[in-house]
């Protein structure tokens, strides 16, 4: 699993910030990548990285101010004409379907695949096999919310040793029994998966939450996650800035961070007031409270790996 930060500004474009929009990469996983809000010239963001619009599988929106949904209409038009065929999945709160309709109607545009809405309340809002995504409102100045992404637990690994002692050869049989799946042996005797397997691995949870006053909300679904994303808009300078425009300051993300027991916070959604030479007092600030904190700046890519966040760019 990979993190992309496309922008990490907060209210307008800046000269080192776009307005805000996050990847998760679930390539690996066969969930293709899934978009958390799209704030304006996302698609130009994408174009300076490795990512493919076309396999863009979801989009979550976090609230409908414009630095997280501007850029839709045009990502989701690019989308055609750069081969995307297979449906979008776009979930956010009510009132996203119609703009992004009557955007499509009013400039005659067409998509040549299937846009599929989910109307976001409290409570899971996808799920399959592999993971479980959960809503719940936040405190901002408009209806928002935060998700909250579990990996659910993955197949103990094949002991190849124990599935050689009962007669399996090597092959397509052992990555059956990898899978979960139970064989057959040419001779008719049966070998279950859960008797050559280890342990099941925990997965990873991630939460990415929108814009936010300091509440219990974002602590809940924070918790004991392994990444959480926090908007850090103000220092702890401006604290009363912050409760009056429903935003945190970095203080407040990483209390949260520490009353949820994460382990790793990223904070995103920096103001414009705060330029390159102020990065470092705001991680200060910030790390005081909880020290495995990083400051997420455009194109920023973090990586899942061996149950620990590693910052490759």
């Amino acid at each position: 699993m990979e993190l992309q930060f496309l922008g990490t500004g907060a209210g307008m474009p800046s000269k080192m910030r776009n307005t805000s929009s996050v990847v998760l990469n679930l390539s690996a996983e066969g969930e293709g990548l899934w978009l958390f809000d799209c704030g304006e010239a996302t698609q130009h963001q994408i174009l300076h990285t490795s990512l493919k619009p076309s396999k863009i599988a979801k989009v979550f929106i976090t609230h409908l101010h414009g630095d997280h949904i501007l850029g839709l209409p045009g990502l989701l038009s690019s989308r055609s004409f750069l081969g995307g065929e297979d449906a979008l999945h776009i979930y956010g709160p009510v009132g996203l379907e119609e703009w992004l309709t009557t955007t499509f109607q009013l400039t005659q545009t067409h998509l040549t695949y299937q846009l599929v809405f989910h109307e976001v309340t409290d409570g899971i809002v996808f799920e399959n096999e592999h993971f479980l995504v959960t809503a719940k409102s936040l405190r901002h100045v408009i209806p928002c919310f935060g998700y909250r992404i579990e990996q659910k637990p993955l197949q103990g690994k094949l002991l190849i040793d124990e599935a050689i002692k009962k007669g399996v050869p090597k092959g397509p049989l052992l990555k059956q029994l990898k899978d979960g799946e139970d064989i057959e042996l040419p001779d008719g005797r049966i070998v279950l998966s859960k008797d050559v397997t280890g342990e099941p691995q925990e997965g990873f949870t991630v939460t990415i939450l929108g814009d936010t006053r300091y509440c219990d909300e974002a602590i809940e679904l924070a918790n004991k996650a392994d990444i959480l994303i926090h908007e850090a808009t103000f220092d702890m300078n401006t604290g009363d800035l912050a409760k009056d425009y429903g935003h945190s300051t970095i203080g407040d993300a990483a209390t949260t961070a520490k009353k949820a027991e994460a382990k790793t916070l990223i904070a995103n959604h920096i103001s414009a007031r705060f330029m390159p030479k102020d990065i470092t007092g705001l991680l200060t600030q910030g790390k005081t409270i909880f020290p495995e904190l990083y400051i997420a700046e455009d194109f920023t890519r973090f990586e899942w790996k061996n149950h620990k966040v590693i910052q490759i760019e």
